[in-house]
């Protein structure tokens, strides 16, 4: 179960993260994200009543093949409560040691967020099979070329600065995945969604040209 999540929310390549200031909004947002073709929603406990938005969207998922997760998570607490809201993975900002256990209690993924080597190895040997470089902005996809140096097994995502104009860059370097936010979901903003499904569809096919290029 937990390397079939996993799986597929990597071979879609992009994680939608989610913010806003209500559920509503915040459904809506995802929902878009999910119709231009992310199937990574992470739903970050900065959005008031985060844990009611990954009910609603699993109760109402019928057919579409999203996946729920959690974000913003910064202990075992909150991450209980999404798991037992049907949270399918968990991402945090920094890496937790409790939340990581926590985790692997139920069988959950644990994106962790980290961005020094001494981070990335910790976090691994609490069974952290993808870090989060966060935030992206600050590295580089020339960071994650050299953190694969000395660390060629990392799965690392970057998250925070990442567009649609470097996507290609973030995957040709090494990364599994990546992590969009504002980039993505900035259209929102003016209540333009069919905005946002369009900028998640050039993410995907972003995502999709480089791999094939690698």
């Amino acid at each position: 179960m937990k390397s079939e999540i996993i799986s597929a929310l990597v071979e879609s390549g992009v994680f939608a993260v989610i913010r806003a200031d209500s559920i509503e909004k915040a459904t809506k947002l995802a929902k878009a994200c999910a119709d231009g073709g992310i199937k990574g929603l992470e739903i970050t406990f900065t959005v008031p009543g985060a844990d009611k938005v990954i009910e609603n969207l699993i109760a109402n998922q019928g057919q579409n093949n999203y996946i729920v997760g959690a974000g913003t998570v910064l202990d075992k607490t909150t991450a209980r409560i999404a798991i037992m809201k049907g949270a399918k993975f968990i991402v945090s900002p920094s890496f937790n040691k409790d939340v990581a256990k926590m985790c692997n209690l139920y069988q959950i993924p644990y994106i962790a967020g980290c961005y020094t080597i001494t981070e990335i190895i910790t976090a691994m040997e609490y069974g952290v099979e993808i870090c989060k470089i966060f935030p992206g902005s600050v590295a580089s996809p020339k960071y994650i070329k050299a953190v694969h140096g000395p660390l060629p097994q990392a799965n690392l995502m970057p998250t925070g600065g990442v567009s649609v104009e470097n996507a290609d860059e973030w995957i040709k370097s090494g990364a599994i995945a990546i992590g969009a936010g504002s980039a993505l979901t900035k259209p929102a903003l003016k209540n333009d969604y069919v905005g946002v499904t369009k900028l998640a569809k050039e993410f995907i096919a972003k995502v999709q040209q480089a791999r094939k290029e690698i």
